[in-house]
């Protein structure tokens, strides 16, 4: 591909393959919360069935909340994929923080553990700021740098640069896997890269 046509964003974000995308993690998203509310319903129904510690009704109305609430996560969430809006920014600032956290192996006993956190962070054109962060992996870190221009897609929460043309790398829009600047579409979901 001309490295010249590499600048500005991609028309492919238009293309059915991301619409398809959307709807199906939107399904699974159904499909996954009504199986674990299910099982945490029938869970506490068998418990009060033949646990001496809770009874049913009692257990089976806790089996009903906690699926209750996954199946509210599940709506919130398509819920909020829906409503997302497309806006540009520009990368401000990446910051690298050395950290550490409690990590226990049993009962109380615990270790340190040192890890990096890499942070990107993108002002959008209404002067909100975004962070995108990942630990100990500087892929996404050395992605972007600062002045680069981006626009994020709502519905899929991602975020496209503006001019790719040093770059060897791609992050699907849709998965967000790492694909090789050569490749047209994505390896694992086959959804059209933004290049």
């Amino acid at each position: 591909m001309n490295k010249s046509k590499r600048i500005g964003y991609s028309n492919r974000i238009h293309d059915p393959a991301f619409a398809n995308y959307v709807e199906n993690s939107a399904k699974y998203a159904w499909i996954f919360s009504s199986i674990l509310a299910g099982a945490a319903t029938l869970g506490f129904y068998i418990y009060g069935e033949t646990s001496h510690e809770m009874e049913n009704p009692q257990a089976l109305y806790i089996g009903l909340v906690i699926g209750t609430m996954f199946m509210t996560i599940a709506f919130l969430t398509n819920r909020s994929k829906q409503k997302g809006w497309t806006w540009d920014g520009t990368v401000c600032d990446r910051q690298i923080e050395k950290k550490q956290r409690k990590v226990y192996n049993t009962g109380n006993d615990y270790y340190m553990q040192d890890y990096q956190l890499f942070k990107v962070v993108i002002q959008s054109d209404h002067r909100k700021k975004y962070e995108l962060t990942a630990e100990n992996d500087d892929t996404v870190y050395n992605y972007y740098q600062v002045g680069d221009k981006v626009r994020h897609h709502g519905k899929l929460r991602t975020y496209e640069k503006y001019d790719k043309t040093g770059d060897t790398i791609i992050f699907c829009n849709a998965c967000a896997s790492l694909n090789e600047m050569d490749d047209d579409v994505c390896h694992r979901c086959g959804c059209p890269l933004l290049k």
